[in-house]
């Protein structure tokens, strides 16, 4: 019975996120932006498509059109 209760909890705080993710796309995409960039820096691109695809997905959780960002690590640079 433990796990459904943390099952019950992770399904609330996902509820809640979404939640604030509609009431404040900009914030969102920006900390998700800024998150994105810091893990595809530290994992040197490997993890690049991956990291987009989720930057992708929130985006479509706001309903804000945002991009990925540049591809791979040569574009951190940029």
């Amino acid at each position: 019975m433990a796990l459904m209760k943390k099952l019950t909890v992770l399904a609330g705080a996902a509820g809640a996120a979404r939640a604030y993710a509609k009431k404040n796309p900009e914030k969102v995409n920006q900390a998700v932006g800024k998150a994105a960039k810091f893990v595809d820096d530290k994992t040197k691109g490997k993890y690049h498509e991956q990291i987009a695809g989720a930057v992708r997905k929130v985006n479509s959780v706001t309903g804000q059109p945002g991009q990925p960002g540049p591809a791979g690590p040569a574009a951190a640079g940029r």
